[in-house]
């Protein structure tokens, strides 16, 4: 969520606002928002292990549920967070059409999805993904549902040869692990975290043609 907190300052969306963060896990999103000053911000998921430790955690309130069959009514929030989540979906139209069904007329939507599938590797299975995304492809998909996008960009761009060499390599060299963190270190998560703070930084403004993951600000245009 680096990536978000001066883009949501700069969206001048009030204190009052209603907002929604779709498939909210362990809460990190939730946090932000409340330390942001929103005061109205509901979660969603669909595991009972993640709404289960949002409460622990006392994080705003947490509804059970699918994306596809979001349990709001419409026109109810100001601004929906979906936060590397459309990925997760069997109908990814379906989902972007319910994200515009609760957004009132005016409302923003924030999403974030992987990007090219010349980047899928172990993560991508572990996670249960099922598409990486083009930029092109997301924007459609939103204007389809009724979006107007604002903005549409990739990040972690730095990473971008890195990690494509490193999982090409795993799959050439047939290495095997549990997970692609056990090839990580303390100093590499130190180095790797400086590089993405420049890089959220210098995305928006650089509007690189290639990342490891897309962000897309799209709004609720009038009916009219």
């Amino acid at each position: 969520m680096t990536w978000s907190i001066s883009m949501i300052r700069a969206l001048g969306i009030p204190p009052s606002a209603q907002v929604l963060d779709v498939g909210c896990g362990t809460g990190s999103n939730l946090r932000l928002l409340v330390e942001l000053g929103f005061a109205d911000v509901t979660g969603l998921d669909r595991s009972p292990d993640a709404i289960r430790w949002c409460r622990e955690k006392q994080l705003p309130p947490v509804e059970c549920g699918d994306l596809c069959a979001l349990p709001f009514p419409e026109n109810h929030f100001d601004l929906v967070l979906a936060t590397d989540v459309l990925e997760h979906v069997d109908e990814p139209d379906a989902a972007v059409a319910e994200l515009r069904r609760v957004l009132r007329t005016g409302g923003t939507l924030i999403v974030t999805v992987p990007a090219f599938e010349s980047l899928w590797g172990l993560q991508d299975e572990l996670s249960h993904h099922k598409r990486r995304y083009h930029r092109d492809e997301l924007v459609v998909q939103l204007r389809d549902a009724g979006f107007s996008v604002a903005r549409s960009f990739h990040f972690n761009f730095l990473l971008f040869v890195p990690i494509w060499l490193a999982r090409r390599l795993m799959r050439w060299l047939r290495i095997e692990v549990a997970s692609e963190n056990e090839i990580n270190t303390r100093w590499l998560n130190a180095l790797l975290a400086r590089i993405f703070a420049f890089d959220v930084w210098a995305a928006p403004r650089l509007r690189p043609r290639f990342g490891v993951s897309i962000l897309a600000v799209a709004r609720c245009p009038d009916a009219a």
